[in-house]
């Protein structure tokens, strides 16, 4: 077996931070200072929050903190594969607000455009590669699933082609790959770190001013006044964004909506030339499959092919869990990524590493609003956020600032995800979960009856 040898010398870090032009790290905040709007969280959301704020009001004085470094927790970690979506794909829209989708779809058009347009207004380099998306089957049983997923994509305006099984293979080389749906509009690849430092920049040249190593370690309410305190000071502000996501920081309710998993990604080393030729991948999409326990892929900018997926569960959800530093949680990635290219047996993983997904039973953004609406938290992308984002930290804004839009009357917006068990049910729960997963595919038995039950209470595995 192939995957013990290929890990042998991994690097046990995330490959998108593991470069020389990541930013000096900025100084922690000390003393007393006041302002407008403290964004709590330098990720995604966090960053893009106090963009646009400063955008849309540039007379309002912006302070964002992180606990450790920018990019460093969820917005450092992902595959990097983008879309139009801003609820976790048209899929999970149409699961979660079926009434709502037309204009959902509208938004996420916009977003995308704001998106992208953002990215050229402050010159922000990327690797941004519009090469689409791409849906795979890798067995025949999957072959419904993008049926229904071609005609409600077709529904609603998307340019998207239905593949059968060689016209797939004759894409990207892998005896799995039974049928695929293939969206080429508005989808593709990006370099997550890369982008979240293009943020930090714009932000900073807005007038933001951020600060690095700045947990907070208390969220207390002041008469009209919020006090973020942090271990060298305090902040006090009127409007405080919680832009904490997995991390759920801020208040102690918002676990009970918001679970943390870690979802594994192993890149490997540089692909030669015969390499690249017996992969084909001309296209360069971005990929996930039908698996039960679903696989993405995609290609990074030096040619590395990238493969996630695997999810598990720590109890407490540690930030960054010791067991995900070891080759052991990767073996059974490594198998599942020779198995979709056998072809490329010999290979080695140059990174491996783990990221924090913020999951609900929505699987897409919401907002939970604390201190009679002076703090709002923002979050619970499921793992699709890094263009979602942007849209959520928008109409958190809003929400915040009492604006009343469109989509701050929304679903969506005005109502919350279901109810998550607390520990120690979370881990039992995640624990069997992660076994169905697991064994769904090949083994069945129980694990599928689990799994429609999870889904009944609102977590669509199945």
């Amino acid at each position: 077996m192939p995957c013990p040898a290929a890990l042998a010398d991994t690097r046990f870090h995330p490959f998108w931070l593991d470069r020389p032009d990541m930013p000096e790290a900025l100084p922690p905040l000390s003393g007393v200072r006041r302002a407008d709007l403290v964004v709590v969280g330098g990720g995604f959301t966090g960053l893009w929050a106090a963009i646009q704020a400063r955008e849309t009001d540039p007379d309002c004085h912006v302070i964002l903190i992180e606990a450790c470094r920018i990019a460093s927790g969820a917005s450092g970690r992902p595959g990097g594969i983008v879309s139009t979506s801003v609820m976790h794909g048209l899929g999970n829209a149409a699961r979660i607000f079926p009434a709502d989708i037309s204009r959902l779809e509208t938004l996420g058009q916009d977003n995308i455009a704001g998106f992208s347009a953002t990215l050229a207004r402050h010159a922000i380099e990327a690797d941004l590669e519009w090469t689409g998306e791409m849906t795979v089957a890798v067995s025949p049983e999957g072959l419904p699933l993008l049926r229904h997923e071609y005609d409600l994509h077709r529904r609603y305006g998307h340019q998207v082609s239905l593949l059968d099984g060689p016209q797939t293979r004759a894409q990207i080389h892998s005896p799995l790959f039974q049928g695929a749906l293939w969206s080429h509009r508005d989808s593709g690849t990006v370099h997550p770190a890369r982008l979240a430092w293009g943020l930090l920049r714009a932000a900073r040249e807005l007038g933001v001013e951020i600060y690095e190593t700045t947990p907070m370690t208390a969220l207390e309410e002041r008469g009209s006044q919020l006090e973020i305190r942090l271990p060298q000071g305090l902040i006090r502000a009127p409007k405080v964004l919680l832009a904490t996501n997995a991390f759920a920081a801020g208040h102690p309710r918002i676990r009970r909506r918001v679970a943390m998993l870690r979802d594994r990604i192993v890149t490997t080393e540089p692909l030669s030339a015969a390499q690249k030729d017996a992969l084909g991948w001309a296209g360069r999409q971005g990929i996930y499959d039908t698996r039960t326990q679903l696989n993405y892929m995609r290609l990074t900018p030096d040619d590395r092919l990238l493969f996630g997926g695997r999810l598990g569960y720590y109890h407490n959800s540690p930030r960054d869990p010791q067991p995900d530093r070891t080759a052991t949680p990767y073996v059974p990635l490594a198998a599942a990524f020779f198995a979709t290219f056998p072809q490329l047996e010999g290979i080695r993983f140059s990174h491996a590493w783990s990221g924090p997904i913020a999951l609900t039973t929505r699987m897409a953004v919401h907002f939970q609003s604390y201190f009679g609406g002076k703090a709002l938290y923002a979050g619970g992308y499921s793992g699709f956020g890094i263009t979602a984002s942007r849209f959520g930290a928008r109409v958190g804004l809003a929400r915040l600032r009492g604006q009343d839009l469109p989509e701050t009357r929304m679903d969506f917006a005005a109502t919350e995800p279901r109810w998550i068990p607390p520990e120690p049910l979370r881990t039992l729960g995640a624990a069997l979960t992660m076994r169905a997963l697991d064994g769904a595919d090949s083994k069945g038995g129980w694990r599928r009856p689990w799994l429609k039950l999870c889904g009944r209470m609102g977590f669509p595995l199945s």
